[in-house]
Parts: C-alpha cells; sequence; structure tokens
C-alpha cells in the first residue's frame, strides 16, 4: 500500500520560508515521480511542482518559479519543497503526490499539510 506523508506546514508572514516534506513508503520513487498540489479555500487544485526520475524532469508552475525549489533524497524516498518569499496567496493545503511514471497523471494522495501565509 502506498503512503505519502507530508510535513512542514505552518504559520509565517509574507516573505518568510517554510520547508515542506513528503515521505512515500510503498511506492518506487526511483522509477516514479513525487509532485506538489496546493489548495486555497475556494480555489481548484493547483499543480505547482513536480520531479520525476522516470524521465529526469523537474516542472513548476509559473506561479511558483523562482521562489519555490523541490528536491529529493532517493533513499529515503523524500521529496522536499523549499518555499521562499511566501505570499498570501500561497496560502492553502499543499498535497503531495505520486505517480508510477512521469508527473501527470498520479495514482495516489497524501493528506494534506496546511500553510497559512500572513501579510
Amino acid at each position: 500500500e502506498v503512503q505519502l506523508v507530508e510535513s512542514g506546514g505552518g504559520l509565517v508572514q509574507a516573505g518568510g520560508s517554510l520547508r515542506l516534506s513528503c515521505k512515500a513508503s510503498g511506492f518506487a520513487f526511483d522509477d516514479g515521480a513525487l509532485g506538489w498540489f496546493r489548495q486555497a479555500p475556494g480555489k481548484e487544485r493547483e499543480g505547482i511542482s513536480c520531479v520525476s526520475n522516470w524521465d529526469s524532469r523537474t516542472y513548476y508552475a509559473d506561479s511558483v518559479k523562482g521562489r519555490f525549489t523541490i528536491s529529493s533524497d532517493n533513499a529515503k524516498n523524500t521529496v522536499y519543497l523549499q518555499m521562499n518569499n511566501l505570499k498570501p496567496e500561497d496560502t492553502g493545503v499543499y498535497y503531495c503526490a505520486a505517480s508510477p511514471n512521469t508527473c501527470y497523471p498520479y495514482d495516489h494522495w497524501g493528506q494534506g499539510t496546511q500553510v497559512t501565509v500572513s501579510s
């Protein structure tokens, strides 16, 4: 059974930083992809970043380029999202997702971690 556990969310002031982690178990990250989505209240879920070992690709949404950095530790089956220069519009629940190959579509989802950026 694939399990994805996110951590690292919290409350931060605008301009601050947070680092999210997603630990995957029961998932072959060496051959697949892990990505990050977020969902703000009243808005659709947005894909913001992904890293794929299957095709060696990294993806960022335009809204986070230059501020967020995705990285991974294959030995720990963990993906990280370093979020710098956070803005109030970055507020939402951040979800980790897993794909057996490239960055889309995803088969498995975590429970999410709340990120709140105050102005």
